[in-house]
């Protein structure tokens, strides 16, 4: 039977080993499903063809991020959890309210990973640290306008990406 999707085959030939792998990173057979599901959905959603010498291989790299992504968006849960923990009960936000927040904080987390170290460490130290731009210079050792430089970069960033949304 001829595969319609070049991934077709390379899902039926391989996606059991790329379970039994995640699954012995994960030590979860659930999560490892759905990791092995996101892997195969980012290789069909790719705009370029998916040309593979070594399968594996291939599967492994693409694996990782999926992974790493995983990791990231598992380490800014547990932190937004810890910082709803010391709110009064009666400001926390719905279940459904939550969701929101979490997936609103894994966008911007994306989006600030695309952005070099330093202008992430700038923004990050005013937006989130509540540092003046005169403190956060010193504090990296750059110039006031460089610090100005970096905010807009990273705000327009932001900006732009919620317009497009």
């Amino acid at each position: 039977m001829a595969s319609s999707h070049p991934v077709a085959e390379l899902y039926v030939e391989h996606h059991s080993w790329l379970q039994g792998w995640l699954r012995r990173k994960l030590g979860c057979t659930h999560r490892a499903a759905d990791l092995a599901h996101d892997t195969f959905l980012r290789l069909i959603n790719r705009e370029e063809p998916v040309a593979i010498q070594e399968p594996r291989a291939f599967l492994t790299t693409v694996a990782q991020r999926v992974l790493a992504n995983h990791w990231r968006r598992e380490y800014l849960e547990q932190a937004y959890l810890a910082a709803l923990a010391l709110q009064p009960e009666a400001l926390a936000p719905s279940p459904e309210e939550r969701q929101i927040i979490l997936a609103t904080l894994s966008e911007i987390d994306a989006l600030l990973a695309t952005l070099p170290d330093e202008v992430r460490r700038v923004f990050l130290r005013s937006q989130l640290d509540g540092r003046k731009q005169g403190e956060i210079a010193a504090e990296l050792g750059i110039s006031v306008t460089t610090v100005k430089r970096h905010l807009r970069r990273a705000g327009a960033l932001c900006y732009f990406a919620l317009d497009v949304a």
